[in-house]
C-alpha cells in the first residue's frame, strides 16, 4: 500500500468495516475480460457467502476460474472543502482475494443463507423451506488475503458506529 498511514491491520477494525458494508463487489476474470458484480453477502470466520441464481455468467466464470477479488466499503462520504480540486473522501474499505466454490449440501446452504440474513438483520434466524433452498445457488469465497484502508477517521480507528 502506497500510503501506509491509511492501512488497516487490526482484525477487529477489519471486521467492523465488513459488518458496516451493505454490498460486496465480487470481481471475476472471464479469460481476458474482467467482470464485477455487486452482491448481498454475509461473513463467518474466514468465509464470505453470497446467494444468486443457479445459472448465469458469474457461475460460468467461477466454474472456469474460481480465483476472485472482492471489495467492500463502509461509511463512505464526500468531504467538501469548498475548493473542488481539494475535495476528499471519508471511507473505510477492504480489498481481498479468495477462492470461490458452490455450496451444494442443503444444510450448509441453509446455514450460509442465515449468515447472509444475519448480516442485514442480526437478530433473525430464518427457517428456509427446502423448495426455496433448492431454487438458489450459494457461493462460498474462502478468503486468502485482504487489506484494509481508511481515510478521514481519527487515530482511534473505524467502528461500525462511526
Amino acid at each position: 500500500m502506497r500510503r501506509s498511514e491509511k492501512a488497516v491491520t487490526d482484525p477487529k477494525e477489519l471486521q467492523a468495516i465488513i459488518q458496516s458494508a451493505q454490498v460486496c463487489r465480487l470481481a471475476l476474470a472471464d479469460q481476458d475480460t474482467p467482470y464485477i458484480v455487486p452482491m448481498h453477502f454475509g461473513m463467518k470466520g474466514n468465509t464470505l457467502y453470497f446467494h444468486c441464481a443457479q445459472k448465469g455468467r458469474k457461475l460460468d466464470i467461477i466454474r472456469r476460474n474460481p480465483a476472485v477479488c472482492f471489495e467492500v466499503e463502509g461509511d463512505l462520504s464526500i468531504v467538501n472543502t469548498g475548493k473542488p480540486c481539494n475535495w476528499s473522501t471519508r471511507y473505510a474499505s477492504i480489498i481481498g482475494y479468495g477462492i470461490a466454490s458452490l455450496v451444494t449440501d442443503p444444510q450448509q446452504k441453509k446455514e450460509a443463507l442465515n449468515v447472509i440474513v444475519s448480516h442485514y438483520a442480526p437478530d433473525i434466524v430464518y427457517e428456509f423451506q427446502e423448495k426455496k433452498v433448492d431454487e438458489v445457488a450459494v457461493l462460498k469465497v474462502t478468503i486468502i488475503s485482504m487489506t484494509g484502508k481508511k481515510s478521514g477517521y481519527s487515530k482511534r480507528g473505524f467502528s461500525a458506529k462511526n
